[in-house]
Parts: structure tokens; sequence; C-alpha cells
């Protein structure tokens, strides 16, 4: 009789910096801007809508000039977001930093840096009001931390 080995397979979730470094080797693929707005664009289109109760002024992120929703909630020591916004590239954005927080504990999010923003230059390729909606999205991430 042969024997049965039973699986241990374990899911580790990728740290915040591990994630951020995907997302910077991700975007040195492209050669010029256009192609990495493009690329955020997509990233916006592939985030699941956010369901229609969960859009509430509660969940509006001041300080977007776009409709940004952001839902948090925690479970299981992490962070849980969801998200959505009515402007292509804020979606983009969006959908950066909750690939980043998504899943991850709130003492992590607390200290993280978030180094990827200057590495790919994304600020300095942003309207002002727009790299005002970034981070005024992360600050409302952090803020719902420290009540974790």
């Amino acid at each position: 009789r042969g024997s049965q080995k039973k699986s241990r397979i374990t899911f580790m979730t990728k740290t915040i910096n591990q994630i951020q470094d995907e997302i910077i080797k991700e975007f040195e693929l492209f050669d010029n801007w256009e192609d990495r707005y493009e690329h955020l664009i997509n990233l916006g289109q592939e985030l699941p809508p956010l369901p229609k109760k969960l859009k509430t002024e509660d969940t509006l992120v001041p300080g977007c000039q776009s409709k940004v929703w952001l839902h948090i909630s925690s479970q299981n020591a992490t962070l849980h977001l969801q998200g959505q916004s009515d402007a292509l590239i804020t979606s983009g954005l969006l959908a950066l930093i909750l690939r980043i927080f998504n899943n991850q504990p709130p003492k992590e999010i607390q200290n993280a840096e978030l180094y990827f923003i200057d590495r790919i230059k994304l600020a300095e390729h942003l309207s002002q009001t727009r790299a005002n909606g970034l981070y005024s999205i992360i600050q409302r991430i952090k803020d719902y931390t420290i009540k974790c």
C-alpha cells in the first residue's frame, strides 16, 4: 500500500515592501508614461465594483477631485479594503493602494513607508489634485489603523 501525505501548504501574505517591489518592477516594464497611465487605467478597471450600500458619505474620501469611496473593515487582525472611484486614473491609483494595504496588519500599515511612489516617479507625473487625492486615500487608511 502507498502512503498518502497530507499537503501542508500555507499561504503567506506578501509584505507591504514585497508588494511595492512588485509594483516597481511592473512599472519598469513600460518605456514611457503613456504606457504607464494605460497600465494604471487597466488596474483600475480590474477593481471589483463596490456594492451600492457601501457608497455612502462615510466612505467618501475627502480631498479627492473625483469621487472615491473607500470601505475599511478589520478581521483576524488585518484590514480589509474595498474601494471605487468614478475616474479612470484615480481608480488605478486606488487599485495600487488597495493591493499594498489589503489584508495587512494595522501596525504594518501604520509603519509603512510607501517608497514605490517616488521610485516609479508617480507623484511627479500626477496633477496636484490627483496627487492630493492619492495622499488622502493613504491617510484615510492610516487614520483607520489608529482605531484598531
